[in-house]
């Protein structure tokens, strides 16, 4: 059943309730694309939907209930995404980004502000700063923990226009220019060919960290199916001048 509840929170001079299923996120999906609620309003496991749009909403199918109800609701369809299981704003990614890089090189500020710049690029839905910081806590809890291993997570999507294949390509090169001064060739060999596996993620049997910083960045694909699916969302977002099929190919 599709479920709303009073819009009562303030927000861009207007005020929000929120709109849920306590059957089926298909079920939300479907509702919402059906009466023009627009895809940007998914948040994990509702959408927002202004004050305005309450009888519109209901005179489609959605009943009203209080906001205790709805959350516990919610709660009881196992469709409920917790707070720790959210994608963080990017602002509080950025700093977590930013304490995580005195770990690993806080001798070189000039780097870090370049690479930050390039993950708070204006054009990116998913590959943003809050993927960044998401593949380096699931390397946290993999144990990987080599510094190379954790360069080549800043470096891997440091390049990203949408061109798959041709920005792992680059953002090689751009990790072999960056961390000449920095790194021994050996170790920018090893940064740049990590970069590269995640073209693919098919590491080669044996290669360890391969297969770490591959799982690492595909960890999405074991999260809460809402934050899943607002994932898939932003991926259709960024890859917008692919076609459907091949954006299916990308988000799974």
């Amino acid at each position: 059943m599709i479920l709303l509840d009073e819009a009562r929170w303030p927000a861009h001079g207007r005020l929000w309730g929120h709109l849920v299923s306590d059957t089926d996120l298909n079920e939300l999906h479907r509702f919402a694309a059906r009466v023009g609620v627009p895809a940007r309003g998914f948040d994990h496991d509702h959408y927002d939907y202004p004050a305005e749009r309450r009888a519109s909403l209901m005179a489609a199918g959605a009943t009203f209930v209080d906001s205790r109800d709805l959350l516990r609701r919610l709660q009881a369809s196992g469709l409920r995404v917790r707070p720790h299981e959210r994608a963080p704003q990017r602002s509080v990614a950025m700093e977590r980004l930013r304490a995580r890089w005195l770990q690993l090189a806080p001798d070189a500020p000039a780097l870090r502000e370049d690479l930050l710049a390039r993950w708070s690029e204006p054009h990116r839905r998913y590959h943003d700063a809050r993927h960044l910081a998401h593949l380096l806590d699931a390397l946290d809890l993999l144990g990987a923990d080599e510094p190379v291993i954790r360069w080549a997570a800043w470096f891997h999507d440091a390049v990203h226009t949408g061109r798959a294949g041709e920005d792992e390509h680059a953002s090689a090169a751009l990790a072999r220019a960056r961390l000449a001064s920095l790194l021994s060739p050996a170790e920018v060999d090893e940064v740049a060919r990590l970069v590269e596996v995640t073209i693919d993620h098919a590491p080669a049997p044996g290669d360890l960290r391969g297969a770490y910083l591959s799982d690492a960045d595909l960890a999405i694909l074991g999260t809460a199916r809402g934050r899943y699916d607002a994932y898939a969302r932003d991926v259709r977002e960024e890859y917008a001048h692919l076609d459907e099929r091949h954006i299916d190919t990308i988000s799974k």
